[in-house]
């Protein structure tokens, strides 16, 4: 039975995440403390000498500087990937989650109460969000079956492909933690489709990390 393995990486902190700020697919890069964890994390993957054959990251700076200490450590290439983005929040993008449901309450009920179809004026839809990343997980394993691939991407996106790989509703509401630089491993094998391994492993990191806060 071929299984292909992945283990999945959310990006450091930023300013954004400490002050609990939907970044989306605003561009914020690292703060001093995400930098800090990104190097951590690459250490902790040195020292249980975790052999991997692919690093893929999203575009977007937090990831891309995420998985270069990676690239650092180990040698390698990243392989950027713009579907490995976080979700789009449209019109919340920039808002505070104690600043959005003032600013805008109509689209920020829909936010929380996980509407489906509502793109947030301008934004993806979770459907159409789930089905960005269903294609991203696919054409990885297909691309690389039986392999051990590293992904750097987002506490939302890593929020999904733990939905798919546990077959969770996308309209429940969610249970798995993504704290900023943990460790999360899923792995597909024939005939079994997708199956979650350890989740939010942040034993590597000097000090707490923050969880997500995109819901």
């Amino acid at each position: 039975m071929t299984t292909t393995k992945l283990c999945l990486i959310r990006h450091g902190e930023t300013a954004w995440n400490a002050e609990r700020r939907l970044q989306g697919h605003t561009d914020i890069p690292l703060n001093a403390k995400g930098m800090l964890q990104a190097r951590q994390m690459a250490q902790a993957l040195k020292n249980i000498n975790l052999a991997f054959d692919f690093l893929y990251t999203s575009d977007l700076k937090r990831a891309a500087d995420t998985a270069q200490a990676v690239v650092e450590l180990f040698g390698v290439e990243a392989q950027v990937d713009s579907a490995l983005r976080e979700r789009h929040f449209g019109a919340l993008q920039g808002f505070s989650i104690s600043e959005a449901p003032l600013q805008r309450p109509d689209i920020w009920q829909a936010h929380i109460a996980r509407d489906l179809d509502h793109d947030l004026e301008g934004g993806e839809s979770i459907q159409q969000f789930s089905s960005r990343v269903q294609k991203a997980l696919d054409n990885i394993q297909m691309r690389h079956a039986g392999k051990t691939i590293l992904v750097v991407s987002h506490g939302g996106t890593l929020d999904m492909m733990y939905r798919i790989a546990s077959k969770q509703s996308l309209g429940a509401e969610r249970v798995a933690s993504v704290p900023n630089a943990s460790l999360n491993w899923i792995s597909h094998s024939q005939g079994d489709g997708w199956s979650v391994g350890q989740w939010a492993d942040i034993r590597h990191l000097e000090d707490p990390a923050l969880e997500n806060v995109d819901l």
